[in-house]
């Protein structure tokens, strides 16, 4: 059967502008745009409120946050990937890629143990059934520091949605973690390690990248071109860093931690993503460059809710208060990330695209959302 629909009287968050218009839904698609504060028969009236494509999110930890609430608490996994993803419907988040770490740490109290396969399989059961209320796509957060990473990989193939392969290297005294002391507060507060605990999850995890790094980082280049995924490079720190980066093929830099870094890549056309809770905080939880000071630098192009998915839209309001143009700051997360990723579909308020979109309002300088459609159906 048809649906059809019309948001009418709302600003339109277009490619390069705003403009009051309307536009129709058909069949969960943007069938059609039109100019104007007028409201037809049977429309939505908007109020003037924003109307945007769906935030698109492409690295975001929360899925791992549901299925382990707490240190050493397993919730069951179809309830956490449930919950999860009507939580991102409730932020505006349309379409996600799902980080999982593959590469895994045998020793029992290292507490890295495998489990990206069977909660992959798991979603993409959920999706087949229909019982997701949004586009989910998988993002394997490859861990150079590890034992497993190979065999992980190996698990995946050309129907398991994998659109984005990230190089991980948590080895301490660089990229995210120069500052040790920074690493040595993260891991106590999620682990609860004591001084000899974390001396030791130091020294293997620096033993891991001596005997395994280079390996890993040439099988992970190697499976993201064996899934037609794109290639992602994170917490590059260094010049030197981004050129190897760029050597593999990278467009993509997570988080990069330096000025020095983002100005790399955008010397090497990669695309820079920062996390929307450094935006917000004012600045990164482990010490690095600040998500703003790029952004006024004109070295950021893309943003990820990271730990927070209520964050992502925050951020993109927020840029666009920096910068004097919501388009521009609502593009960070809509069709940025859609190129980034090849995804041609969505990202853009554009006759044919698919109809994920969010409405909200400026309430006290906060973004409040007032509906979330994921082609042309409301799920939030």
């Amino acid at each position: 059967m048809t649906q059809e629909m019309i948001l009418a009287n709302a600003t339109l968050v277009l490619p390069g502008e705003t403009r009051t218009g309307s536009l129709r839904i058909k069949d969960g698609e943007i069938a059609d745009m039109a100019e104007g504060a007028g409201v037809p028969t049977g429309a939505v009236d908007c109020g003037g409120d924003f109307v945007s494509p769906g935030l698109i999110e492409l690295h975001t930890d929360n899925l791992e946050r549901h299925i382990q609430p707490r240190p050493k608490v397993d919730w069951p996994h179809a309830a956490a990937i449930i919950a999860h993803d009507a939580e991102l419907a409730g932020t505006g988040i349309t379409t996600v890629f799902d980080a999982l770490r593959v590469g895994s740490i045998k020793a029992k109290e290292a507490r890295y143990g495998q489990y990206a396969r069977s909660l992959a399989s798991e979603l993409l059961e959920l999706r087949a059934k229909d019982a997701l209320k949004i586009s989910h796509f998988l993002h394997l957060r490859a861990e150079v520091c590890s034992e497993t990473l190979v065999e992980e990989l190996n698990e995946f193939g050309d129907d398991d949605r994998v659109g984005l392969v990230s190089l991980m290297d948590h080895t301490p005294g660089q990229r995210q973690f120069r500052d040790i002391s920074k690493l040595e507060a993260y891991v106590k507060g999620k682990h609860g390690f004591d001084d000899d605990a974390f001396l030791q999850h130091i020294a293997n995890l620096k033993t891991m990248r001596d005997t395994y790094g280079d390996l890993h980082e040439v099988e992970a280049v190697k499976a993201a071109q064996r899934f037609g995924a794109v290639l992602a490079s994170h917490d590059d720190t260094t010049e030197d860093q981004v050129a190897v980066s760029a050597g593999h093929g990278i467009r993509l830099a997570e988080f990069p931690t330096t000025v020095e870094a983002a100005r790399a890549c955008h010397a090497h056309d990669i695309q820079v993503m920062m996390g929307a809770p450094n935006l917000i905080r004012g600045g990164s939880h482990s010490g690095n460059v600040a998500a703003q000071e790029l952004a006024e630098l004109d070295l950021l192009d893309i943003v990820s809710s990271d730990y927070v998915p209520a964050a992502l839209l925050l951020a993109a309001a927020r840029l666009g208060e920096i910068w004097g143009d919501m388009s521009r700051g609502m593009a960070t997360v809509t069709s940025a990330p859609a190129k980034a990723v090849g995804l041609k579909d969505r990202g853009a308020l554009e006759v044919g695209k698919r109809a994920d979109l969010i409405r909200f309002a400026m309430r006290a300088g906060v973004p409040a959302l007032q509906g979330v459609y994921s082609r042309g159906q409301r799920v939030a």
